[in-house]
């Protein structure tokens, strides 16, 4: 388990931007801090707050994004499924975890959930549009510290190698991320 509080700062490495992320013992599991800088095609800023239960799954993500208007958006997970700024989305039922378009950290939640090799839809949110869509993922686990990520749905065909610490925080995303500083400060 996690050595907390931990920080990880990520690089991207398909269009410049950088990740700094703090995670942190929370009532009842985690919390997740970040703020990300996209400065790629679509240039963009985003803060995001991610509670998280013990088991990592998402309770509640709520982002703050700069595009160039301001606009914030609240994901909560509920009895009666996913709500979206307060608002049930039954579109959304079959999700079960959320990834998050600007970082590797939503990886480590689905490698949590999953514990091995094996399929999940997630709530895939799409940044800047905000765009939320379920999509279907297959992560393979192909030894100790690396994974293979496949795209089932959004994405179709994409995959990508990661490689992760002990405690699944992803060191490097093939083509899109890597950790600056090593995999802790």
């Amino acid at each position: 388990m996690l050595a907390l509080p931990i920080t990880r700062k990520w690089r991207r490495l398909d269009e410049p931007g950088l990740e700094v992320l703090h995670v942190q013992p929370d009532d009842g599991g985690f919390l997740a801090l970040s703020t990300v800088v996209h400065a790629g095609a679509e240039a963009f800023g985003l803060s995001y707050l991610w509670q998280l239960d013990r088991d990592w799954r998402t309770h509640r993500l709520e982002l703050h994004l700069a595009s160039p208007t301001v606009e914030t958006l609240l994901v909560e997970r509920s009895d009666e499924g996913w709500r979206v700024n307060g608002r049930l989305r039954p579109d959304l039922a079959e999700c079960e975890e959320i990834d998050l378009s600007a970082t590797p950290f939503c990886n480590t939640l689905a490698m949590c959930r999953l514990q091995g090799s094996g399929e999940l839809t997630t709530l895939y949110v799409d940044l800047p549009s905000l765009q939320l869509l379920p999509s279907r993922q297959r992560y393979t686990a192909l030894g100790k510290n690396r994974w293979r990520y496949t795209d089932l749905g959004i994405a179709k065909g994409f995959e990508a190698d990661l490689n992760v610490d002990d405690d699944l925080l992803v060191v490097d995303y093939e083509g899109l991320f890597e950790t600056l500083n090593g995999t802790q400060t």
